[in-house]
This record gives C-alpha cells, structure tokens and sequence, in this order.
C-alpha cells in the first residue's frame, strides 16, 4: 500500500548545474573539482595496476621458456595480475564517475576515447602480459591474464556513457514538463519521476526517496531514463504536447552542436582562429 516516505534532498547547492531549453548543459566549477578530483585518483590507480603489470612481465621475461615456473612462482605471477585487476576496475570507477560529473560532449573527436577509457586501460594492463606468458610457454597463466583481461574490460566498460548533450536534453524535457530540474529517485530504481507520490517509488518496500536535479540523479545513481507514468501524468495535467518535447530537445542538442562547431565567417578564410 502506498504511503508518503520520507524525501530526502541530495543537497542545498546541486553539485552539477543543468540547462534550461535551448541553452548548454555546463558543470559548476563545484562538480569540474569533484571530476578533475576523480580522475586523477583514477589515473594514479591505473599507473599502479602498470607497475603490478610490468612486476609480472619481469618475472615471466626471466623464465625460460622451456622449464615451467615452480607451483610458488605460479601463484605469485596469479596473485599480482589479481591486484592488478582490482586497480584497473577501482580507477575505471573513479573515471566513470568523473564523466558524469563532467560530461564530453559527442561533438569532440576524442569522446569514444574519453567516455570507454576504462577499456583501452584493460587491454594496456593485461595484453603485454598475455602475449609474453604464451610466449614463454606459461599457457595457464596467459589464458588466467587474457581472463582477467576481458573480464576487466567489461565491468570497465561504460555501457550508457555521459554526454553533454544527453544532459542537455534529459533536463529540457523535465524543465518543459514541470518548469524545472527537479526529480525523484530511489535507490534501487532505475529512472528518475517527476511526483514524489508515483505508483512505481511510493511502495511499502520503498523506504526513502532522493530528491535533486537530473544531473544529480546522474551523477549519483547513473539514472537517465524518466518514468513514463510520470511523464504521460503531467503531461495531462498540463496539457503538453509531444510535439513539444521533441522540439525542447531538440532546441537544447542544436544549441550545443552550435557551440562547438566553428564556421569559417568567425575564423576567417580557411583559416584558424589563433
């Protein structure tokens, strides 16, 4: 039976500052500091799943290939590439937090790259140490790394990646609906509502109810599909369109493809801008 829970507020000052229809979805220097914050403990975990990487090729390059590590060695080698696949997934884990604090935007030539780091970071860790172990003949430990590898890979993946125009137009259509960024969330859901009393979040098993903007409820629970009760109610109620959706988001993807592809009548004839 659905009865009134307790919403609670993520925070006073939303961590990440969203667009309204037609403008560009931009971070608040506050969530550019958490991102950059995030990143760089990313980066450090990663450089220490190398060096747990560049251990075991050390041990594996003096092997010879021809007399088969001892039951001791073999464990050991098991053991680093272990730690090494613990820091890959804990420093993709800060990297995807980071892109959703701070989105790229689709438009830049690097945002596959940015956005599925974690994956080329898996292949960096493990790959090396798959080809000298086959190489060396330890067939148990290569086939362990390449495991290990595509496993790591995987959960580094990012499998519906941040992106500034997504923010953008997510909160466009909530900012159209209800005339503001404001959601609801729970903590085992997976969309964000517009009423705080939706049939879907306000159940005996729900026990509190997160409140904030969509990029908080991003940021926070990787939530970026609205509840379509929610959506069909307030739009009743108000009276709008889906006509009108459509255009507020497409409003908000064309002002930020506006923003950042240059034309020639600002950079001069074929020319780049200095």
């Amino acid at each position: 039976m659905a009865t009134k829970k307790n919403v609670i507020r993520v925070e006073n000052k939303p961590s990440s500052a969203s667009s309204s229809s037609g403008k560009v979805f931009t971070p608040t220097a506050e969530a550019k500091g958490k991102a950059s914050q995030n990143r760089l403990l990313a980066i450090v975990l990663w450089a220490l799943a190398v060096v747990a990487e560049v251990v075991a090729m050390v041990i594996l390059f003096k092997k010879d290939p021809e007399i088969a590590l001892t039951t001791g060695k073999r464990v050991m080698l098991i053991v680093i590439l272990l730690v090494d696949l613990v820091l890959l997934i804990a420093g993709s884990g800060f990297w995807k937090k980071a892109n959703r604090l701070n989105p790229p935007s689709k438009a830049s030539a690097l945002f596959g790259i940015q956005s599925q780091l974690g994956i080329i970071m898996a292949a960096v860790c493990f790959l090396p140490v798959v080809i000298l172990a086959f190489i060396k003949k330890e067939y148990l430990v290569g086939a362990i790394a390449a495991a290990f590898m595509v496993g790591g890979g995987a959960a580094s993946a990012d499998y519906n990646p941040a992106s500034q125009e997504q923010y953008a137009a997510q909160t466009s259509e909530v900012e159209t609906l209800t005339g503001k960024d404001f959601v609801y969330w729970t903590k085992s859901g997976t969309k964000f509502h517009l009423y705080d009393d939706c049939r879907y979040i306000n159940t005996a098993k729900t026990t509190d109810i997160y409140s904030g903007t969509v990029a908080q409820a991003r940021e926070l629970k990787n939530i970026t599909e609205l509840c379509s009760a929610c959506k069909d109610r307030v739009m009743k109620e108000k009276g709008i369109s889906e006509e009108q959706l459509q255009q507020a988001q497409q409003a908000a993807a064309n002002a930020i493809e506006g923003t950042q592809l240059p034309t020639t009548e600002e950079n001069g004839e074929g020319e780049q801008a200095e």
